[in-house]
């Protein structure tokens, strides 16, 4: 019984690896994605319908303004939010950041699913690469046995 609960261990350790492995370049390109998608009418409608009050039609609107860079001086800038806009034409309500995380937690949530997916693939074959390695590294070389006289 003690070897199959080392087993178990040792494969969960395995597992925990990889997806750590696997999590530092899946989720830094899903980030990047959904920040780069946040601004597409696709995004705005999608969030708009869980930020959005009913009635309200969630519309994208964009205006120029200035950030600073990494000197601290000013450059010009788009900015966009989420406008949830009545039928009279009316806003009824301005988000200007929610619906941008939201999108990207949408994707970070896929990016961890599919990180999940990868680990679980891939953690039978690096567990054999792992016991390969330390395996090598605990034969004992020839030599060493060698008394001298």
């Amino acid at each position: 019984m003690k070897r199959t609960s080392t087993g178990v261990i040792s494969g969960c350790v395995v597992w925990i690896l990889a997806f750590g492995v696997i999590s530092t370049c899946i989720l830094p390109v899903s980030i990047a994605i959904g920040g780069f998608t946040s601004a597409s009418d696709y995004a705005i409608n999608f969030t708009g319908k869980f930020i959005c009050p009913d009635g309200t039609t969630p519309k994208s609107y964009s205006y120029a303004t200035t950030t600073r860079d990494e000197n601290g001086n000013e450059q010009p800038s788009t900015a966009y939010e989420l406008h949830c806009v009545a039928a009279n034409g009316e806003v009824l309500k301005s988000d200007p950041v929610g619906y941008s995380f939201l999108w990207i937690g949408i994707f970070v949530v896929i990016g961890l699913v599919l990180t999940g997916i990868l680990a679980f693939v891939l953690a039978a074959p690096a567990g054999v690469l792992i016991s390969k390695l330390l395996n090598r590294t605990k034969k004992q070389n020839v030599i060493e046995n060698i008394e001298l006289q």
